[in-house]
């Protein structure tokens, strides 16, 4: 197959490196993302180029506007491309398997969508009414509500509202909600440790169930909340030696290998594993049913030991339905949960893990959910690596080169004194946009609240006179502020977005004689 590759001046030399086996055409030129297909046509019938020699026809993916210009004018199938050279090899290698291109959508943002619908695909055949009945006639699957688990679905998550009785009907629906968004299977009511909390159970509790249209579980090892709260629940979290005897749920059960009543947990793997067995042997004895086993994840620095546990139990118990808490790990380190969450939702799938557990207390565990169902749709897809998604969100898989271009001056940089003006800005972020108060001395005079950068500053300049370094310092801002509500992470105007932590620090010390 003979393949076409346009370009513009600057990125020449990385399209032929990149582009091994192509033919490559320039155009004049210099930035391919300042080319439009009308330009590309003209080009093209300006040059000595047979194109109709060609079997296909690529054009950078930065490109606006459709591919179909050239198509229609040439009669050869012409496709956007990648945004980056360095991504040519892939997109070349995805059409000799067959991939299908996009005239309008670049190529690398058309794996991630290609991704993200075989995964929907994969999802959907787990939702099928005929697949569900099968699956549940096989041990390792039961039914949570009306939600399938178990060894032939995907891992469900299991987002918990911690210390529920202790918020507002309002807000324990509006992060009930939230979760929901973000990716959650289920919602779990999580009870106040060391109160008994009956009346919220009995009250509150079937006004939630009755609100959110997703399966509940109830998150306490206390026997009276357990009772009074199972009605209204699809899954009960935990019991132990302690409590096994006391109660007998008619709906699925977590059980974990301690008895807290009297202070006893197993460290040794081994013995924890065996201790679950002989738990769960006691739980089918006494006449539980829908049982999933949880050996407990716990973080540094015992989380070896844990996962070593997780692993013999896997291995001794191949059918039986875990659970995981996550949340252990994301919320007691400190460390940016996307990467711990690409781990724990990897470690899910090696040891066939059926729900994980995850709250997003504190503010570094914020997107925990969301990141998650990404890793697990990684692993549904077959693997946490080229795959057509990831959770690269801060790091990049391949540096993106570019040539650059300088002109024949060049000239140092100089900072000059700041002239103060008559008017003045603060930044802030609220909720999911932006928003900008201008003053006059201590006076605000407006705001102006908008979803990104260029909307806000051509805003300000259409109702305020400012200097340019002024309009500079503002657009410098706001993109720190819109990177910051992109990321989740708190805005602060003219402080830095992040640490320095890849830049050499140097330290001056001062000595005073005395």
């Amino acid at each position: 197959m003979r393949i076409l590759l346009v370009t513009g001046r600057l990125a020449e030399p990385l399209v032929r490196k990149y582009g091994k086996g192509c033919d490559v055409f320039v155009t004049p030129v210099t930035v391919a993302a300042f080319l439009t297909p009308e330009l590309i046509v003209y080009y093209l019938k300006k040059s000595k180029i047979n194109v109709k020699e060609y079997d296909l026809i690529l054009i950078p993916g930065l490109v606006k506007g459709s591919a179909e210009v050239i198509e229609r004018e040439f009669g050869v199938p012409a496709y956007k491309g990648p945004k980056n050279a360095v991504d040519i090899p892939q997109v070349l290698k995805a059409i000799k398997q067959g991939f299908k291109l996009s005239k309008i959508v670049p190529a690398d943002e058309l794996f991630s969508q290609d991704a993200l619908k075989k995964v929907e695909d994969i999802r959907n055949k787990a939702k099928n009414k005929r697949y569900i009945e099968k699956a549940l006639k096989r041990p390792g699957n039961i039914l949570i509500g009306t939600l399938p688990v178990g060894l032939d679905f995907p891992t469900r998550i299991v987002a918990e509202i911690v210390d529920a009785p202790s918020l507002t009907i309002e807000e324990i629906m509006r992060k009930a909600k939230y979760y929901l968004r973000e990716g959650a299977d289920i919602i779990d009511i999580g009870m106040e440790s060391g109160k008994t909390n009956v009346e919220f159970l009995e009250s509150v509790l079937p006004e939630i169930k009755e609100k959110i249209n997703a399966p509940l579980s109830l998150d306490t090892l206390n026997p009276k909340e357990i009772e009074a709260g199972e009605k209204e629940v699809d899954l009960i979290l935990s019991v132990d030696f302690g409590t096994v005897e006391e109660i007998l749920p008619s709906k699925p059960v977590v059980l974990i290998p301690t008895n807290m009543k009297e202070g006893k947990f197993i460290e040794d793997p081994i013995g924890r594993a065996k201790a679950l067995e002989k738990l769960k042997e006691k739980a089918l004895n006494l006449g539980y049913k829908g049982l999933i086993l949880d050996p407990i994840l716990e973080h540094y620095p015992n989380f070896s030991r844990s996962l070593v546990a997780f692993y013999l139990y896997r291995m001794r118990n191949p059918q039986d339905i875990l659970l995981a808490g996550v949340g252990n790990i994301t919320e007691m380190m400190d460390a940016d949960s996307v990467g711990l969450n690409a781990l724990l939702a990897s470690i899910a799938g090696e040891l066939k893990i059926s729900l994980l557990l995850t709250t997003e207390v504190s503010p570094k565990a914020t997107g925990s959910v969301r990141e998650l169902k990404r890793g697990i749709d990684m692993v549904l897809l077959g693997g946490v690596k080229d795959v057509g998604i990831n959770l690269l969100i801060l790091k990049e898989k391949r540096r993106k080169e570019q040539k650059i271009e300088f002109a024949k001056t060049i000239i140092r940089a100089k900072k000059k004194p700041v002239k103060l003006e008559e008017v003045y800005f603060k930044i802030y972020v609220v909720g999911t946009e932006l928003a900008v108060t201008a003053y006059k001395g201590t006076n605000p005079v407006m705001t102006i609240i908008g979803k990104e950068p260029n909307e806000i500053i051509d805003t300000i300049l259409e109702h305020f006179s400012i200097s340019p370094r002024h309009a500079f310092y503002l657009g410098r801002e706001l993109e720190k502020a819109y990177t910051g509500l992109k990321i989740r992470r708190s805005y602060v105007q003219e402080e830095e977005l992040f640490g320095d932590f890849y830049f050499e620090k140097r330290f001056i010390t001062y000595y005073r004689r005395i």
